[in-house]
Parts: structure tokens; sequence; C-alpha cells
């Protein structure tokens, strides 16, 4: 009976510490950096040969993307305008990686034929001093057009700005 008991006791005791472990190791969210609006410069792609189409798709879909979360204010490369904004972040973008996939290859076997894209994205004050680096990869592996990668990123590159930076009424 005693044997019983303390094997029960024992195992009330674990299942306490798993349920409990959870919630001791939380982790602090980091402070996001005060970010009134961005502007985005077009994407370079000096080093990598990259299509003219997925320049332009890539530079598009991520304006789109800002603006859908959560920035009220997303100004274009050149933009005049932004020079006179408080807390501007600037968004530069270099292609670091391309793979051109066949969309019939993907149809066919689902397994070959990816299309991928590695940009890096440079987030820095209108100073120029580096506020966040961070190389986001964008892919389209079994259905849809190639320049379905650039939507990817573009997602992907929102969500990095998202999580790092706070605009006013969005914390």
């Amino acid at each position: 009976m005693n044997r019983i008991l303390s094997a029960g006791f024992r195992l009330s005791l674990v299942t306490l510490i798993f349920a409990a472990s959870p919630l001791l190791a939380q982790k602090s969210k980091p402070t996001k950096i005060k970010a009134a609006a961005i502007q985005v410069e077009m994407i370079e792609s000096d080093e990598i040969k990259l299509p003219a189409e997925f320049q332009v798709a890539l530079y598009e879909n991520l304006i789109r993307q800002l603006e859908k979360n959560g920035f009220s204010h997303v100004y274009r490369d050149g933009d005049r305008n932004a020079a006179s904004v408080a807390d501007l972040v600037v968004l530069q973008s270099t292609v670091r990686g391309f793979k051109a996939g066949s969309e019939r290859a993907r149809q066919v076997t689902t397994v070959s034929g990816a299309t991928s894209v590695t940009v890096h994205c440079r987030f820095t004050s209108p100073e120029g001093t580096s506020l966040l680096e961070r190389d986001v990869n964008g892919k389209v592996r079994f259905f849809g057009g190639n320049l379905k990668a650039t939507y990817d990123f573009a997602k992907k590159a929102a969500h990095v700005a998202n999580e790092n930076f706070s605009t006013p009424g969005r914390e």
C-alpha cells in the first residue's frame, strides 16, 4: 500500500513539473523598434542574374504585403514625402540567390522543379544606421507559377518587419 502511494505521489509530482515548465519557460518578447513608416528601395540584383519580371514582382509584392501587414505608410524608392517622416525605416534588399524552377516539372513530379529566391533584407534608419538584417527565402515547390516565389518572399519579409517594428496604433 505504501509503495502505491509513493508511486502515485511521484507520478503527480512529475505531471506537475511537466505542466508547469511551459509557463516557466515563457520568453520575454524583444522590444520592437518604433517605426512610423517604411520606405522600400528597389531590389538590387547585381551579382545574381534575375529576370526583370522577378525583380518587379519582388518589389511590388513586398510593398503590398507591408501595407497589408500593418504599415499604414509605405513609401516607394525616391518618394520625396518620406524625407519629412519621423521614425522612418528604410528597407534595402539585395538578391543573394536565385534558382529558376520549372512549372511543368512541378506539375508532373511535384518533387523537382522548385523555384527559390534568397534576398538579404537590411532595415536601416534614414541616416544609414543598420537596425536589422535578415536573409529571407521565397520558394514555390509544388503548385503555382514561378512568380509565386516572389509572393512567398514578400509574405516572409513583411512578417519579419511586423515582428521587429511597431507602428503607432499597432503594438
